[in-house]
């Protein structure tokens, strides 16, 4: 007797055929769109440095925007320039992930919570001719829920804010997003890195900035999302401190005095 096409049988075989056909066609888009994705993510990438530069206008050309800023390798631990490397192309991540190319941050160290990081970074310098105006550095570590990825400018001494801005957190809606918010990003211009000891003292705090001598080292808390305030403090103090930037921005420092 022939076998009914609505049997047990055939209805698996029609089942796990669509399954397999949906998954094939799945796989192949996720294939075909991922470079047109991470296209998009470079050039998101991009707008958020052009954006913490003051240079971004809707509307313009992103890559012709970047290509104006000069990139550069930066190796941490001596501070200098890294001339054989394409600073373009470098990927931090990728870098982190090995351990030829990466160095374990000593808990005590580790404010940015990251455990490991690339032993080079890429910096931004925006230029006017041969003169340095501003240094842009990429900064991450761990918020509340996220790790937060940004942009920090600085001054060309390398002691001063000019921006900061991030692009990419998982922090909470309506409450750790907030260090999105123009108004709380529009207080970090003119904040100072370091104390007269040469230490880092760049925070934000919890409530209001009270005023006094600190207040050009810190910025107002995020209310509701005090632990995502925290992870910025931290990740900004690792970044700017001596197992990062920090020699880096020092040798800025003696540059631009020598230059005056």
């Amino acid at each position: 007797m022939p076998e009914s096409r609505d049997s047990i049988k055939n209805t698996f075989a029609v089942a796990i055929g669509v399954s397999l056909l949906c998954s094939v066609l799945v796989s192949a888009a996720a294939v075909l769109l991922k470079p047109a994705q991470e296209l998009n993510e470079t050039r998101y990438r991009q707008k958020i440095v052009l954006e913490v530069a003051g240079l971004y206008d809707q509307g313009m050309d992103i890559e012709q925007g970047f290509a104006s800023i000069d990139a550069q390798l930066v190796e941490l631990a001596s501070g200098d320039y890294v001339t054989t490397l394409d600073a373009r192309s470098f990927d931090v991540a990728a870098a982190a992930s090995e351990p030829d190319s990466s160095v374990a941050i000593p808990d005590a160290l580790d404010l940015a919570g990251i455990q490991r990081r690339a032993t080079m970074m890429p910096v931004y310098r925006v230029m006017d001719g041969d003169a340095v105006q501003q240094v842009i550095l990429p900064v991450y570590g761990k918020g509340l829920w996220s790790t937060m990825y940004g942009y920090l400018s600085l001054s060309p001494d390398g002691s001063t804010v000019q921006g900061l801005r991030f692009y990419e957190h998982a922090e909470t809606p309506g409450l750790g997003d907030q260090i999105e918010r123009e108004e709380w990003l529009a207080e970090w211009p003119g904040k100072r890195l370091y104390g007269d000891d040469g230490q880092p003292r760049l925070e934000v705090v919890r409530g209001k900035v009270a005023g006094g001598p600190s207040a050009i080292y810190q910025v107002d808390g995020l209310s509701g999302a005090t632990l995502t305030g925290q992870g910025v403090s931290r990740l900004l103090q690792y970044w700017i401190g001596p197992h990062a930037y920090g020699p880096y921005l020092e040798k800025l420092g003696a540059k631009e005095e020598g230059d005056g």
